[in-house]
């Protein structure tokens, strides 16, 4: 994932401020690249910031957004656009001169087929690869954009040519703010309003509310908005009737003060939780969440069973990230062992279950597992807010590859090659083939029981049709018509 924040504001101090605590609100985002890009008197001024070691977006930013106003100020040039992103992978705001005019550009997504794509902007002299051939996916995207004389034809084009998913959020030299939703809905972008013209796009509304910003709507799948000072237009109508919204970010990725579609995360949570007690009659102790978004779950867990609930594991914040986020699986492990921390009084002689909202490779929570055992648990049962992740996210890089997912790993211990035939039984929650699946699992994280929400189950506590959202990682099935081109 990555998130994105546009603004437009009427002074050079409102602008800064709110771009940077607006980009600040999107750090759960991503963890590799951050970065800022204002429009001062018809130039840019930027900065990015690698944060893949973990450093936070304000600490980093904090001097670039005082030397900017200071040079705004000396310079009697007001900053009224501006847009920051926290990104998955590569630096970026980036700027370009196009031919559309200077333009500083931001993405929310992904292109699998990015590597084929360079390569033919390359022969016909559209891009040069530099850095060993390394590739930004916002230089192929504008590449492409220009391939059309039109704007919006452009951005057409080039969600013709992409597999995945593409958002963007542009601002151009001559004060004008273009904000497009990928066609498919993936990702979710929102259009807020401000007292005083301020006017936001943001991927989370959670960065709405403490910046003055109470009015918004989502942009439809595919459309397309220009914001200037004076107006804002539609440039393209979108069509809710092609979303296919990431259902992932409901149940963790998002945060959980944030809405997609006009459906809160948290509230989502708490129903997932709910669905997880049905008919679920497991003698326990105490239920609980693996923090944070674990915890929303175990709410909702615990408040249909009527089992007390707790916190026997309490995630340390200043400094954390999420632990899915970094790139290198050590730094991922590292991690996940250190901003749990156990209350030992709340473990030792206690039957405990504890809601999760996924288990992708299984490694860490069988760490975890392991040390609630260490410390006294009798008995830790695991319930999962959706089904076995089994597919790779080709459109917002959520989840890893194949090889790091447990249930594929446990699909090829008991089959001993891979097929589509023989991995649809696997899918399917009835099916022996299931069962054992899961029994592998169990036996991996060394959970006392195991139990996932069934695909119905977790579209259900969502609550939108199953056929406005993104359920690949779950079922493999790609949202677009012709599949997914890798390269």
């Amino acid at each position: 994932m990555s998130g994105v924040f546009g603004c437009l504001a009427h002074s050079t101090e409102e602008c800064a401020e709110r771009v940077y605590f607006g980009t600040d609100y999107h750090s759960h985002t991503g963890a590799q690249q951050a970065g800022v890009a204002f429009l001062m008197g018809g130039s840019f001024l930027s900065a990015i910031h690698n944060i893949s070691q973990g450093a936070h977006f304000r600490t980093l930013f904090d001097p670039d957004i005082a030397r900017m106003v200071r040079q705004s100020n000396q310079e009697d040039r007001i900053i009224k656009f501006g847009v920051g992103v926290i990104s998955d992978r590569d630096p970026q705001p980036l700027q370009y001169r196009s031919r559309f005019g200077d333009v500083a550009i931001a993405t929310v997504g992904r292109v699998p087929n990015l590597n084929k794509l360079a390569k033919e902007l390359e022969s016909t002299g559209s891009l040069s690869l530099r850095d060993g051939g390394k590739v930004n996916i916002n230089e192929v995207v504008i590449r492409l954009i220009e391939e059309k004389a039109d704007l919006i034809e452009g951005i057409r084009y080039m969600w013709s040519r992409i597999s995945g998913s593409i958002s963007l959020v542009m601002i151009f030299s001559n004060g004008r703010m273009i904000g497009a939703r990928d066609r498919y809905g993936v990702s979710t972008l929102a259009l807020g309003r401000g007292d005083g013209g301020v006017v936001a796009l943001a991927s989370e509304t959670c960065s709405f509310f403490n910046l003055g910003i109470r009015s918004y709507r989502f942009l439809k799948p595919g459309e397309i908005v220009q914001i200037s000072e004076s107006q804002i237009t539609t440039l393209k109508p979108g069509c809710q009737g092609n979303c296919r919204a990431c259902s992932f970010g409901w149940i963790y990725a998002g945060f959980s003060a944030s809405a997609y579609e006009g459906i809160e995360v948290e509230p989502v949570r708490n129903r997932c939780g709910a669905a997880l007690a049905q008919r679920d009659n497991v003698e326990v102790d105490m239920v609980a969440g693996i923090p944070d978004s674990g915890t929303g779950h175990a709410i909702g867990y615990a408040n249909k069973s009527g089992k007390p609930y707790g916190r026997p594991l309490v995630k340390y914040t200043p400094t954390w990230n999420r632990s899915y986020l970094p790139a290198v699986k050590a730094l991922r492990d590292k991690i996940a062992q250190m901003k749990l921390l156990p209350v030992q009084k709340l473990i030792a002689g206690r039957r405990l279950l504890f809601c999760e909202d996924s288990i992708v490779r299984g490694t860490q929570l069988r760490d975890r597992i392991g040390i609630l055992y260490e410390l006294g648990a009798l008995e830790v049962h695991m319930r999962v807010a959706c089904p076995p992740y089994s597919f790779p996210c080709p459109y917002l890089r959520a989840t890893r590859e194949f090889d790091e997912l447990a249930a594929r790993q446990m699909i090829q211990k008991l089959e001993g090659s891979m097929t589509p035939s023989n991995i649809a039984a696997y899918l399917d929650p009835t099916s022996n083939q299931y069962a054992r699946m899961v029994e592998k699992i169990r036996q991996l994280v060394k959970a006392t029981t195991l139990k996932y929400l069934t695909l119905d189950q977790t579209v259900q506590a969502i609550g939108l049709p199953k056929d406005q959202l993104c359920t690949y990682c779950w079922t493999g099935d790609p949202i677009d018509r012709d599949g997914l081109i890798e390269g």
